[in-house]
């Protein structure tokens, strides 16, 4: 049996990344016929598991047309990016965040786009995809004296890893990732989080306007995916309304501490709590 190749690993540092937990996520997900993630984000599980079947979603089409040039035009996407290497100035960069604010952004191909999303993502400050309320990237230039623009040998590596394997590379709501799965199959869930907040306004927006209605209809889906027979393990904020969704019998809860790897408030970045939630 081949084992599995160290070099695929996230290409890009995504809000919610879970490389620190791999430790206590992993051992909980078990052999399937189909590995299934709805919110695949920077993708640190499902790379650490390399599963020969997947179904991986994201709500945001940027991020998953990445993932699908790193798939089909790695050579190109590679020039691309020793390209904005060698220019990687301030004024560059924030020459390329301002192309999706210009009325030529929609005749940019799919691996320009790609090659931007990953070049802003390693050089903005934090390493982190912000955009504003119209959708325009708005992190600022983060002043690193060598970022790791290229990662030539990962992008290989992940692009092998989707060409040699079955990987079903989606966009769109949750939802569709989890119609008509087959049985034996298995559904890794990280949303976005229940927001912790001293006063408790859980009804406010969190990043793709998912908030507690949202949290409700994904309790549903794991609901339906229990009556299914299909296994599932999710990740969310150890919270009450998250413990009060997900209190009935069909549910395990466990807590796990994490590290906050993204806060704007470095006073704010330590250990917390959250919990894994499996059915």
């Amino acid at each position: 049996m081949r084992g599995k190749n160290i070099l695929v690993r996230p290409v890009l540092k995504w809000v919610g990344g879970k490389r620190q937990l791999l430790d206590e996520i992993t051992p909980r997900i078990p052999k399937s016929s189909t590995y299934v993630e709805p919110f695949v984000g920077g993708g640190a599980v499902v790379f650490s598991k390399q599963p020969k079947k997947a179904i991986l979603n994201d709500f945001n089409s940027e991020l998953i047309n990445v993932y699908q040039c790193i798939k089909d035009n790695p050579e190109d996407l590679l020039s691309l990016l020793e390209e904005h290497a060698e220019k990687n100035t301030a004024d560059y960069f924030y020459s390329i965040r301002a192309l999706d604010r210009e009325s030529g952004y929609d005749a940019l191909s799919n691996v320009e786009r790609a090659a931007r999303i990953i070049y802003l993502n390693k050089t903005c400050y934090n390493g982190l995809y912000r955009v504003n309320a119209a959708g325009q990237f708005n992190a600022p230039y983060g002043k690193y004296k060598h970022p790791s623009i290229v990662q030539e040998p990962v992008i290989k590596a992940v692009s092998k890893y989707f060409q040699e394997n079955e990987i079903t590379l989606m966009h769109g709501d949750y939802a569709q990732a989890l119609t008509g799965l087959e049985h034996g199959a298995f559904v890794y869930l990280d949303p976005p989080y229940m927001p912790l907040s001293e006063t408790s306004a859980f009804t406010g927006y969190t990043q793709g306007g998912f908030d507690y209605g949202e949290q409700v209809r994904l309790k549903e889906q794991c609901d339906e995916l229990i009556s299914q027979g299909i296994h599932f393990l999710q990740s969310n904020s150890d919270c009450a309304e998250i413990r009060d969704l997900y209190s009935d019998h069909h549910f395990k809860i466990k807590t796990v501490k994490a590290k906050r790897a993204i806060n704007s408030k470095g006073n704010h970045r330590g250990e917390i709590n959250e919990v894994l939630i499996s059915g």
